[in-house]
């Protein structure tokens, strides 16, 4: 995706607030081997861009007052506490021979198909909507895809049973190397069921 910039020569918090009473949204690019630079952004531009999931999980071209396009990565967005508006954006340079670390969406597919929805009536929680990720700009993958096919009532899919793209490394927290994705829960649960018919019917008065 593509996002036009302007370079910010006047930096602090009143100059911001009057970027932003003009429409305008103060923003930065770091990274690499050259300076921080401060530049800004079109309100409605980048506002209408951040609803976009590709915006958040793939690599923009940042179009400079008609210098050479510049790849970089969303790195983190302010808002204002109540109102739809954008206060600051951070972006970071890509450097195509150096691996990034980010975070990227998964998508769940085929879940209506599943025995667990179709035969059990199973609901599917998603349990994990994101995975912290390291690659190669080139590898980056917009989203993750968690195919639900086969999974059965009370089963669950892990890390380990989909793929990850080529070149792509997963990024653990803690000690959880295998976290779990989704799970098929069924409506009171099979193992309640279980358990009612387990019991000793109650004695009769």
């Amino acid at each position: 995706m593509k996002f036009i910039a302007t370079a910010r020569s006047v930096q602090g918090s009143s100059a911001s607030r009057r970027l932003r009473r003009a429409g305008r949204v103060p923003a930065i690019v770091y990274g690499g081997t050259a300076a921080p630079l401060n530049i800004e952004l079109d309100h409605n531009e980048i506002y209408h861009a951040l609803r976009k999931e590709e915006f958040h999980a793939s690599i923009l071209q940042m179009q400079l007052e008609g210098a050479k396009e510049e790849q970089v990565l969303l790195r983190s967005v302010q808002w204002h506490a109540y109102k739809p508006q954008v206060l600051h954006v951070d972006f970071q340079r890509v450097d195509a021979n150096q691996a990034l670390r980010t975070k990227v969406p998964l998508h769940f597919v085929n879940a209506e198909i599943s025995p667990a929805v179709k035969l059990s009536g199973a609901i599917i929680s998603h349990v994990t909507t994101e995975l912290e990720i390291t690659c190669l700009p080139a590898a980056l993958p917009q989203f993750i895809e968690v195919d639900l096919t086969n999974i059965l009532a009370g089963a669950s899919i892990h890390l380990a049973d989909i793929k990850l793209p080529m070149g792509v490394t997963y990024v653990p927290h803690g000690a959880d190397a295998n976290p779990l994705l989704a799970a098929a829960v069924v409506k009171g649960g099979a193992a309640a069921d279980d358990a009612d018919e387990a019991a000793p019917a109650a004695p009769a008065a």
